[in-house]
């Protein structure tokens, strides 16, 4: 919503501009990935361009510790959101949830790369409808997006593209940043 707002009938251009610049950065990730395989992350980045000092390590602690607190709020945000669907309270599901959740993390890297694999497909396919229902909803057409607004700016549409990329780099991203 905020990108449509900065970048008025140019918003469909700032998704595209951002989506050419965020793949640049997921093609270095994906290129750093191959030439360094690890199970180390963003701490073995860290060390290929630092060395194997304590301020590398101090800062790939800092970028563990934050994943862990946003991911840990996320999954607490959204269980609440789904348990509200269903009318249950929090405690009735907690214990089930979180003997799942350690139960797929002790299980082998091949099978959470398949279930990663699978729930990508999910993921997906929910943004797909959450984003045809969205623009059904609103009545959106291109006629009534570009007939009555005055243009965006220069800086509007750099801002609304600025919104898009940090967007697609996901939430995670913004929080570390």
């Amino acid at each position: 919503g905020q990108v449509a707002e900065l970048a008025k009938q140019w918003f469909p251009l700032a998704f595209l501009v951002a989506a050419i610049v965020a793949s640049f950065s997921a093609y270095s990730y994906v290129k750093m990935a191959h030439a360094y395989p690890s199970a180390g992350g963003i701490a073995m980045f860290l060390e290929k361009a630092y060395g194997k000092t304590a301020l590398t390590g101090a800062f790939a602690l800092l970028m563990y510790f934050s994943m862990i607190i946003n991911e840990s709020l996320v999954a607490k945000t959204f269980g609440t959101y789904t348990l509200q669907l269903f009318n249950v309270g929090e405690n009735e599901w907690l214990v089930g949830l979180l003997a799942f959740a350690f139960f797929v993390n002790i299980l082998s890297n091949e099978f959470i790369e398949k279930l990663s694999f699978f729930t990508a497909f999910i993921k997906i396919g929910g943004i797909a409808l959450f984003a045809i229902g969205g623009l059904w909803a609103s009545g959106f057409s291109f006629e009534n997006s570009s007939s009555n607004q005055t243009g965006a700016g220069p800086g509007e549409f750099l801002g609304a593209v600025a919104l898009a990329i940090l967007a697609y780099k996901g939430f995670t991203t913004i929080t570390n940043s």
